[in-house]
């Protein structure tokens, strides 16, 4: 009797079929958790310069009540001014894109309101309001 022994190695067709399978379904979970993730660290980044330059400005306007004896809001030059009102110059906002000046101030006039393209923040003097000035529709209200 001649009995013959295989040594051939590898995997079925089934076998590969079933990991692509679970291959798809491990990315079709993933991605979209990904995504979510990128949303949640721009909003994390706009809240928090949000907050330091809100706290810049109102210590600034702080500061002049009790130099000057008048309470003022620093004007758009100030607030770009470097070691006027932010130490190390104006953070980006993580909405806007690299080629519209992220870290620039415009105008604002309603808060809320989107100024022109470009831009990163938006600055109305007369009240010390400032909102990202963008139109990226994934940007949260209360970031306003």
């Amino acid at each position: 009797m001649n009995l013959i022994k295989s040594n051939q190695k590898g995997f079925t067709l089934i076998e590969l079929v079933i990991i692509i399978v679970v291959l798809g379904i491990l990315a079709a979970v993933a991605i979209p958790r990904y995504q979510n993730i990128t949303a949640e660290a721009k909003e994390a980044a706009a809240r928090g310069a949000l907050g330091a330059i809100r706290s810049g400005i109102t210590i600034f306007y702080a500061n002049q009540a009790v130099t000057t004896g008048i309470a003022i809001w620093p004007t758009q030059v100030q607030l770009e001014a470097r070691d006027t009102v932010m130490a190390y110059g104006f953070p980006s906002n993580p909405y806007q894109l690299k080629t519209n000046a992220p870290d620039s101030v415009v105008t604002g006039v309603t808060k809320g309101t989107i100024v022109g393209a470009r831009g990163g923040w938006a600055y109305e003097a007369t009240t010390g309001e400032i909102w990202l000035n963008t139109n990226t529709a994934t940007v949260s209200e209360n970031l306003w």
